[in-house]
C-alpha cells in the first residue's frame, strides 16, 4: 500500500501537471513567435506588434486552459465510470473477482499459491484499490485532476508567450526579428529538455524537433507578414 509520506506518493498527479505545463509552455513560445514575427513583417509599429502579442498571449492563455479543462476532465469521469463499474463487480461477484486479480499477479511472474495469497490479503484490506491499481492502473485516491491541468497550462502558456513578446518589443527595430529568434530557440531548447526529462526519452531528438517546428513557425510566419506590408529595417 501506498503512504501519504512516501517519495513517490502523488508522482502521477505532479506529472500531469508538470506535462501540461511544458506543453503549455511550449505552445506560447511558438504560437506567440508565429503571431508577433508575423505582424512584424507586415509593420514596423512598436503599439502594433505588443498590442497583437498580449492579444494572442491572452487568447492562447484561455484557450489552452479550456482544452486541458476539458480533455482531463473526460478522463476523470472515464475513471470514475471504471471505478463504479468494478465496484458493482465486487459486490456481485467477489470470489470470481479475486480469481481475476490472482490471474494477474500470476501473469506477472508469482507462482499460482502465492498470487492467490496476496488476492486474498489485499482484497481484504482494500478490494476496490487492489484492483483499481492492478486492473486498471487507476489510483482511487489520486485521480487527474482537471483544474490542475488547466492552470498550469494557462499559467505556463502565459510565461511562454512573454519570451517571444519581450523580445521583440523591446530591441531597436533592425534587430527585433533576430532577437525575437535568438530568444525564442533558448526557450525552446529549455521546453525541449526537461519534456525529454519528463518523458524519460532523447534529449537531442526533442530539442531539434521543438527547433525545427518554431524556426518553420517564424520562418512562414513572417514572410507571410511580408505580403502584408513592409518592414523599416
Amino acid at each position: 500500500m501506498t503512504h501519504a509520506d512516501e517519495p513517490h506518493h502523488d508522482l502521477p498527479g505532479r506529472l500531469n501537471w508538470l506535462r501540461a505545463g511544458v506543453l503549455g509552455a511550449n505552445d506560447g513560445i511558438v504560437s506567440t513567435a508565429g503571431l508577433v514575427v508575423g505582424v512584424a513583417g507586415a509593420t514596423a509599429d512598436r503599439t502594433t506588434i505588443f498590442a497583437a502579442g498580449v492579444a494572442g498571449l491572452v487568447a492562447g492563455s484561455l484557450s489552452m486552459a479550456g482544452g486541458e479543462y476539458v480533455s482531463v476532465s473526460t478522463q476523470r469521469d472515464t475513471e470514475r465510470a471504471a471505478l463504479r463499474l468494478e465496484a458493482r463487480e465486487l459486490r456481485e461477484m467477489p470470489e470470481e473477482e479475486e480469481r481475476e486479480l490472482a490471474g494477474i499477479y500470476q501473469d506477472k511472474g508469482l507462482s499460482e499459491d502465492l498470487a492467490a495469497q496476496v488476492a486474498r490479503e489485499l482484497t481484504e484490506q482494500d478490494a476496490l484499490r487492489a484492483h483499481a491499481e492492478a486492473e486498471l492502473q487507476i489510483d482511487p485516491d489520486n485521480l487527474t485532476s482537471p483544474w490542475q491541468a488547466a492552470w498550469a497550462s494557462l499559467a505556463a502558456f502565459a510565461v511562454g508567450a512573454l519570451i517571444p513578446l519581450v523580445a521583440i518589443v523591446l530591441p531597436p527595430t533592425a534587430w527585433r526579428v533576430w532577437a525575437c529568434a535568438l530568444a525564442v530557440l533558448g526557450g525552446l531548447v529549455l521546453t525541449g529538455v526537461v519534456s525529454a526529462r519528463l518523458g524519460a526519452s532523447r534529449v537531442g531528438r526533442a530539442v531539434r524537433r521543438n527547433v525545427v517546428v518554431g524556426s518553420l513557425t517564424m520562418i512562414v510566419t513572417y514572410y507571410v507578414g511580408l505580403l502584408f506590408g513592409v518592414t523599416v529595417g
